[in-house]
This record gives C-alpha cells, sequence and structure tokens, in this order.
C-alpha cells in the first residue's frame, strides 16, 4: 500500500484553522486568500481519507479525526523544520531570551528545554520566569524572543498549544461561609487567573477579598493548602497538594484560557528560535500539563 505524504503548506494551513476557528482568520494570519485556505483543507481531507474540519455558516470545529491530526500536524511539521535546517547547513547558535510563565515550570516544559540545550549545544539560554502579563509587556519591548504563557480568550496572538479549563482549587478540607467574603489567593496585577475569579465573582453577586497575595506559584499552593483561601488553577496543572472544588461549594464557572507560544516578530526567524517553537509545538498539549 502506497504511503500518504502530507503536504507542509496543507499542515500548516490546517494548524491555522484548528487554532483559530477561522477560515477567515487562518487566511490573514498566513498572509493568503480564503479559497486557497478551503482548498488547502480539502486537499488534506482526501489525502487522509476523513473529515477533519465541521464549518457552517456561523462557526468551525475540529471532528475527532481533526483533533487527532492537530498533533500529527506539529510532529510532521518539526521534523520538516529540523531536516531542512540540518540539510541547510544551519545549525542554531547564539543567545536565545526565553519566557515561561511561572506556574509552567510545573510542567515538562523544563525537559523540553533540556532536550532542546542537548540537540543544540551551540544555543545559550535566558530564561525568565514569571507572570504571563509581564512576559507579554516584556516581549512586546524587545526583551524576549518567545515565550510560553496564558493569553485571555479572544485575544488571536500566539500558537495555541493548549486549551485548558480554568478551576477553583482548594483543599479536601476547604469549606465557605456564606456570610463572609470569599477569601482569594492571588497573584499581583496584571494576572489572567486573578481577573477571571474576580469577574465570574462579581457577575455572581459574591463578595471576595484578596486573603493573600503570592508572586510565584509555589506561594500560590502553598498558601492555599495551608487553608489561607481558595485560588484558580487550569485544571491541568493542579497539583497534588490541591483539590479542585466542586459543585457543593456553589462557586461560579471560570470558563477557559488559552495556553500558548508567542514569539517576537523581530527574531522569529531565527534557526535558534525556530527550532525552540518546533519542539514547543511538536510536544503539543502534554508539553504542558503538570509533572506533579
Amino acid at each position: 500500500m502506497a504511503q500518504t505524504i502530507y503536504d507542509p503548506a496543507q499542515l500548516q494551513t490546517f494548524l491555522a484553522v484548528a487554532q483559530t476557528r477561522s477560515f477567515t482568520q487562518a487566511a490573514a494570519r498566513l498572509g493568503i486568500r480564503q479559497p486557497t485556505v478551503s482548498q488547502h483543507i480539502r486537499r488534506l481531507e482526501e489525502a487522509t481519507g476523513r473529515v477533519l474540519v465541521h464549518r457552517d455558516t456561523h462557526s468551525v470545529s475540529m471532528t475527532p479525526d481533526g483533533e487527532a491530526m492537530i498533533g500529527f500536524a506539529r510532529s510532521i511539521l518539526a521534523a520538516h523544520e529540523q531536516a531542512a535546517n540540518y540539510f541547510n547547513g544551519e545549525r542554531p547558535h547564539g543567545r536565545l531570551r526565553i519566557g515561561m510563565s511561572d506556574d509552567l515550570a510545573l510542567t515538562r516544559l523544563p525537559q523540553i528545554l533540556r532536550d532542546f540545550r542537548r540537540d543544540h549545544p551551540l544555543v545559550d539560554l535566558d530564561l525568565s520566569i514569571d507572570q504571563s502579563g509581564s512576559l507579554h509587556r516584556r516581549l512586546e519591548n524587545d526583551r524576549l524572543d518567545l515565550f510560553v504563557g496564558k493569553r485571555p480568550r479572544g485575544e488571536p496572538r500566539g500558537q495555541l498549544v493548549k486549551r485548558d479549563r480554568l478551576v477553583w482549587v482548594g483543599t479536601a478540607a476547604t469549606r465557605l461561609d456564606p456570610t463572609k467574603p470569599l477569601p482569594l489567593v492571588v497573584y499581583p496585577n496584571p494576572s489572567l487567573s486573578r481577573s477571571a475569579m474576580e469577574n465570574a465573582l462579581q457577575r455572581a453577586n459574591i463578595t471576595y477579598r484578596p486573603a493573600c497575595v503570592c508572586r510565584g506559584v509555589n506561594g500560590l499552593i502553598g498558601a492555599v493548602a495551608a487553608g489561607i483561601g481558595i485560588s484558580a488553577l487550569a485544571s491541568s496543572l493542579v497539583p497534588v497538594q490541591l483539590s479542585p472544588l466542586g459543585p457543593q461549594h456553589r462557586l461560579p464557572e471560570l470558563g477557559y484560557l488559552d495556553l500558548v507560544l508567542l514569539t517576537n516578530p523581530r527574531t522569529e526567524g531565527r534557526p535558534a528560535a525556530k527550532a525552540l517553537a518546533a519542539a514547543v509545538l511538536a510536544s503539543g498539549p502534554t508539553s504542558l500539563s503538570t509533572t506533579t
């Protein structure tokens, strides 16, 4: 049986559609016409023999086969990029300025950086770990080459690595007194998780107070584990010390957040930046799940 070869251009278009959930936005991101996006998706579906994208007049969504293709497409494009760099003689070198959202230090990202450094010994790394809001500003001010962190829903920038549900967290012993303001453990502003908690509580007319302000994820975990208050984390990043709070606590839904890879347009074409971006995207959603 002949082996199917997938066109990298079609895979790039497919990922852009998967990330934006829009043929129009995918075309704008890639700098191509919308009919070309439709053509690429149709040809990819013909190559796979499966329907990958469900599209109607109001929305675009991935079929189960489309969700599976996201991981395959990332891996194929990463391998394609590595082969091109190898045979073009573009060995990544120089210094790469990387930002990592504080809570993502608990995931497989450090292992990815370790493997990257092993595979690219000529690249030196400057690693900044901070809140996503601060990292956004550092990237805009040309103080980072790329970073992995959170973005608000609806924000188009960045390549989506994982979409995750934001959940309330406490301990197995957490009891909330409805007659008193809800004690929150929060990061300093600007903080996406803090904004999500405050906005949800305000919509539900629930009073609250910042019982503890923490500048790092370890402090936040420690404060919640000590019973000082409750907080919010991405569902895949909840450590063993904490527990998601259930319906019995009668807390409002917090919605979803996007974990994304953002690159600096001034330096994203450098071989080192391209190689690391490819490594993160190839690892897919599993790279942003807690290891604890």
